[in-house]
């Protein structure tokens, strides 16, 4: 069975997308190509054993195992030796990228505190959206009662947009909620 949000896009977004931006070829209207997961845990240097939790609570986040990230050089300032194990990191492709931006538009974004909207300001340049979280609770699929230690998360929606208006009329098609007035 397809993602909700891949079918939505083949039957009415692709279609609305090509009127809107004015675009003739249909291999040009910007689509999702991947979403990167990456949790950082400085604290992973002095103690690895914080890093297991994390490992668990991203791979039950994205239905996929997480790459343990190591550090490329060491850094005396931050106690960092190369190869130090300092986080954690998930790329989506397909149809769980799809799957993981339904769920993350349609039930973890609502669930933060004071949410008003996420920044219309995160875009790179080239058509990828990155967005910062505070906290994994807002997921469904972590259990609060195990959860020892809160670890934020970045979250960056590549697209084949070729620039941010491209990609913030794909984003905003989706049901991503931005804020307003920003």
């Amino acid at each position: 069975m397809a993602a909700r949000l891949k079918e939505k896009y083949d039957k009415e977004i692709k279609q609305a997308l090509k009127k809107e931006l004015g675009i003739e070829n249909p291999m040009a209207v910007p689509k999702l190509d991947k979403i990167v997961i990456n949790m950082g845990l400085g604290e992973a240097t002095q103690n690895s054993k914080l890093l297991d939790p994390l490992v668990g609570d991203l791979g039950a986040i994205t239905g996929q195992k997480p790459v343990v990230t190591r550090a490329k050089k060491s850094i005396a300032s931050f106690k960092v030796r190369e190869g130090n194990a300092i986080g954690a990191m998930v790329t989506l492709r397909a149809e769980k990228a799809y799957e993981f931006l339904d769920r993350l538009i349609s039930t973890a974004l609502p669930r933060v505190r004071d949410f008003r909207g996420v920044s219309t300001k995160s875009f790179d340049g080239r058509g990828n959206y990155t967005l910062g979280l505070r906290d994994q609770l807002i997921f469904p699929e972590i259990d609060y009662s195990k959860v020892e230690k809160l670890k934020g998360m970045n979250i960056t929606i590549v697209t084949t947009a070729a620039d941010d208006n491209a990609a913030r009329a794909l984003l905003k098609a989706f049901g991503m909620p931005f804020r307003q007035g920003a």
